[in-house]
């Protein structure tokens, strides 16, 4: 039978932060499972703000390499900044959506040239 591992708040807040989050990459390195893992950070308040930090870093990076894309000129990012981010000067993407006493218009205006046709 395997020993059980013992879990330690500087053993895991460090593993947090080596692996920038990533849960699953945290139980691998502590030769656990991810509940473990789960489990020990919601017993452990100070253990729960390291994993918040670190999400909350890795959202920045993201952010970074983002606009690194933008300035590249990186089409795809461009488009997905335009979406997200200026949707005050109107850059959107939405369906639009008719009342049901307009969509009854429409429906019986194509029926009624369907028929006469």
């Amino acid at each position: 039978m395997t020993t059980p591992t013992k879990l330690t708040a500087a053993a895991v807040t460090a593993a947090i932060r080596d692996m920038n989050g990533n849960i699953s990459a945290v139980a691998r390195r502590l030769g656990v499972c991810r509940q473990t893992v789960y489990s020990y950070i919601e017993r452990h308040p100070s253990v729960k703000d390291v994993l918040a930090e670190s999400r909350e870093t890795m959202i920045d990076n993201a952010e970074s390499a983002l606009y690194r894309a933008v300035l590249n000129g990186e089409a795809w990012a461009v488009c997905f900044f335009l979406k997200t981010q200026g949707k005050g000067r109107g850059y959107v993407e939405r369906q639009e959506v008719v009342n049901r006493e307009e969509t009854l218009q429409i429906v019986t205006r194509v029926v009624r040239r369907a028929t006469n046709d």
